[in-house]
């Protein structure tokens, strides 16, 4: 087994704190890299706190791993020693459900293998994520990072990033059409910047009016008040997307209603408690809501590899370990432009 180090919750009512413990051994198809940087998800925190159940501990969150190759088993052929190598949301999958076989091992039907909080497919040995120090994980779950991208911004692209990209390349949102991104925190600021680079019109819903100017500056071309009853009445049947960053609660029908006929509200905030649909709103306009998870490994890749052509990366945060739950406290409140990221070397 490997030696590891890294930031544990022992239950969800304490704090991170250091914790040692082991990796396995480097098999014939696994990579191991030592992590440089890892970036913060809200989701990190519900699943310390187990706000959504089910939670694993001790827990050593994170999945937006990125950092360097130091050593490969004996039948992997992709990745060498010294090259830079990532690791979003998942680490495994079955292989051998329709999903897998088509190359959507994030909608894996017999459960993908999550990078921590979750099971290997033993369906018995407990993940760890990136608060550490090393990870090994199957060739086929590890990303290529390009040389060019700055590499601390370029870890949250392997879930804020990837959140994003894949509804507006599965919509094919693009030239003439009009993308709402509601919402402009981690994961908002990343649809923006890929809206635009897909060459959209795109208009940033916010109830802060203070925002607009950091909504102009990552490249929105226009910006709306939403708790502004008259600003939302003028784009009412404008938008062909809607992309709903948002995790708290909020009310799905006043979007609904921004959108033209065959419209689509895209689903990739989760927030906690359900939300209720009139029927109506969809059968008038023939309009749609829609959910999107992350992406396939292979689209992970393809979103890396563009945003090495176009240069597009995260705004971030550097923080050290520390400084976990300071930077917790901060993200809850909006305070934090647009994600932290761990530098590791602080661990």
């Amino acid at each position: 087994m490997i030696a590891a180090k890294g930031y544990a919750a022992q239950t969800n009512d304490s704090s991170l704190a250091p914790w040692n413990f082991q990796r396995r051994e480097v098999g014939p198809h696994d990579v191991q890299f030592d992590i440089l940087y890892c970036g913060v998800c809200h989701s990190d925190l519900h699943q310390i706190k187990d706000d959504w159940g089910g939670s694993i501990f001790p827990m050593v969150p994170g999945h937006e791993i990125v950092g360097r190759v130091v050593a490969v088993g004996a039948q992997v052929t992709r990745f060498n020693v010294g090259d830079l190598a990532g690791t979003g949301c998942m680490v495994d999958s079955c292989r051998t459900c329709t999903s897998c076989q088509q190359g959507l091992e994030q909608y894996c039907l017999n459960g993908n293998s999550q990078t921590y909080n979750g099971l290997e497919q033993d369906r018995k040995t407990p993940t760890y994520g990136g608060y550490s120090n090393t990870i090994v994980v199957n060739e086929d779950f590890v990303l290529h990072i390009p040389e060019t991208l700055d590499l601390a911004a370029t870890a949250p692209l392997l879930c804020a990033g990837i959140t994003t990209y894949s509804p507006l390349r599965h919509w094919q949102v693009g030239p003439g059409h009009k993308l709402a991104v509601l919402g402009l925190g981690g994961l908002g600021h990343m649809g923006v910047k890929f809206g635009v680079a897909f060459g959209a019109d795109v208009t940033v819903l916010s109830t802060s009016a203070a925002k607009e100017a950091d909504a102009k500056k990552l490249g929105a071309h226009h910006f709306v008040v939403t708790s502004d009853p008259a600003q939302l009445e003028a784009v009412k049947g404008q938008f062909d997307f809607i992309l709903d960053t948002v995790s708290a609660e909020h009310d799905y029908m006043q979007y609904l209603a921004l959108l033209k006929v065959d419209g689509v509200h895209i689903c990739v905030g989760a927030p906690p408690t359900p939300a209720a649909i009139q029927a109506l709103s969809l059968i008038i306009g023939r309009k749609s809501i829609a959910g999107s998870s992350i992406g396939s490994i292979a689209e992970t890749q393809e979103m890396l590899d563009f945003c090495a052509e176009t240069g597009i990366v995260s705004d971030i945060e550097t923080i050290a370990i520390r400084d976990i739950h300071q930077a917790y406290d901060r993200m809850l409140k909006g305070d934090v432009r647009y994600r932290f990221v761990i530098d590791m070397a602080t661990l």
